[in-house]
C-alpha cells in the first residue's frame, strides 16, 4: 500500500467531516469514520511536523 500523500489525507478528512456536519452517517458509519478521522488527523500531523523539521534543518535553525 502507497504512502498517501498530505492533500489527499486532508481531502478525505475534510469529506469525513462534510458528512458529520450534515448528518449523512447513521451510527455505524459515524464509528468508522471516526476511526478514520483520528487516522487521517495523525498523518497530517505526522507530515507536518516532519516538514517542519526538515525546513528547520535546511535553513539551519535547527540547532
Amino acid at each position: 500500500m502507497k504512502e498517501q500523500k498530505y492533500e489527499e489525507a486532508f481531502a478525505e478528512l475534510q469529506t469525513i467531516v462534510r458528512k458529520m456536519e450534515n448528518d449523512e452517517l447513521d451510527i455505524d458509519q459515524m464509528t468508522e469514520q471516526l476511526k478514520r478521522a483520528q487516522q487521517l488527523i495523525k498523518l497530517c500531523k505526522d507530515k507536518l511536523t516532519k516538514t517542519d523539521e526538515e525546513i528547520k534543518k535546511i535553513l539551519g535553525e535547527d540547532k
